[in-house]
């Protein structure tokens, strides 16, 4: 879509929002979709502003089935006491609407719009917040059966590796050689730390294997009048509790330059709102080490395929690029880890 009238208005109808004239502007991009802001033109009273609704994009395919899902768990977080954004159906109850009538036309989803100001993850009632939520979310899924998908579970192996790079190589792209790098060094470092935490459909040791929203970081999270929101809850579905709690506290509390004082108050939070698992060295941290070295591959497999919009390879190109200069260094990992052992 572009910014103009038209898609604005073909939104505004399938979701029977009110005759008029409708804009969308561009506000954020993401790995799955484009967020744009949907506007009445003229506001009934005749003058600009009005209501604003949040249009995701899918880039890809969406998937009625993990909507579904979302929206489930979302309900279930509100239920709970977690503010996010309303996902909306359109005239025909569904959550997910392809614009246009073509099997071609872009797929959407309407949320509320959120005005609010990006998280601090410095700030400690944010971090605070954060823990709370999190243990929230877990005992909102804690009774949806399921087995976590093999984006968290398992990485690519090192043939799959080896035949990506010889393509990339021959693509010319200007990465190419810090691929090769990555492929021949940190790609089976980060990989030996990744294991499955179900194994045929059965829980591991723990049985701590809920729905969750799987993308819990600073970027879905505004601040607004009322406290934190938490936005994007495309990932929605079935985790280890504790692996999502070990990425989250990575993320929130630094990367490899982690501050140990953040680390521990956001556990703290999560243990004193109900979260039951403990975090015991690198194994917790399976989740985060599997997710890394996939995005790196799917990235890298897009800025290469001819079939994608130059837009979709360069956006991928420059995520392959970031994602290789801030890799999750597991004599980092493994510090953290071991700060946490007093945060129980």
């Amino acid at each position: 879509m572009h910014d103009t009238d038209g898609p604005g208005d073909a939104v505004a109808d399938a979701y029977a929002l009110g005759s008029g004239e409708w804009a969308m502007a561009p506000v954020a991009r993401g790995a799955l979709g484009q967020i744009w802001k949907l506007t009445r033109k003229h506001a009934p009273n005749g003058l600009s502003g009005g209501p604003a609704w949040a249009v995701k994009e899918l880039l890809f395919d969406g998937d009625e089935e993990q909507v579904l899902r979302e929206a489930a768990l979302r309900d279930a977080a509100e239920g709970l006491g977690i503010a996010s954004p309303r996902l909306l159906p359109d005239r025909a109850g569904a959550y997910l609407t392809r614009l246009g009538g073509s099997p071609d036309g872009p797929c959407v989803k309407l949320y509320e719009w959120v005005e609010g100001a990006r998280a601090d993850a410095s700030d400690p009632e944010l971090l605070s917040w954060c823990g709370r939520t999190l243990a929230v979310l877990h005992r909102a899924g804690a009774d949806t059966a399921g087995t976590p998908g093999p984006w968290y579970e398992r990485c690519p192996s090192p043939a799959e590796w080896a035949g990506l790079h010889a393509r990339v190589r021959r693509a010319g792209v200007p990465w190419g050689d810090a691929l090769g790098r990555f492929v021949a060094s940190s790609a089976g470092e980060l990989a030996r730390h990744v294991t499955a935490s179900v194994a045929d459909g059965v829980p591991a040791a723990g049985a701590d294997v809920v729905m969750s929203h799987l993308d819990v970081q600073p970027q879905n999270v505004l601040v607004g009048p009322h406290g934190p929101v938490l936005l994007d809850w495309d990932n929605a579905g079935p985790t280890s509790a504790g692996r999502e709690l070990a990425q989250v506290v990575f993320v929130w509390s630094g990367g490899n330059d982690f501050h140990a004082g953040s680390a521990r108050r956001l556990v703290r939070a999560y243990r004193e709102a109900g979260g039951r698992p403990v975090l015991k060295g690198l194994d917790s941290f399976s989740m985060l080490f599997a997710t890394t070295l996939n995005y790196v591959h799917v990235q890298a497999e897009c800025a290469i395929d001819p079939t994608v919009t130059p837009a979709l390879r360069e956006f991928a190109s420059g995520q392959v690029v970031a994602s290789l200069r801030n890799l999750p260094d597991p004599t980092a990992v493994a510090r953290l880890a071991e700060c946490l052992e007093t945060a129980w």
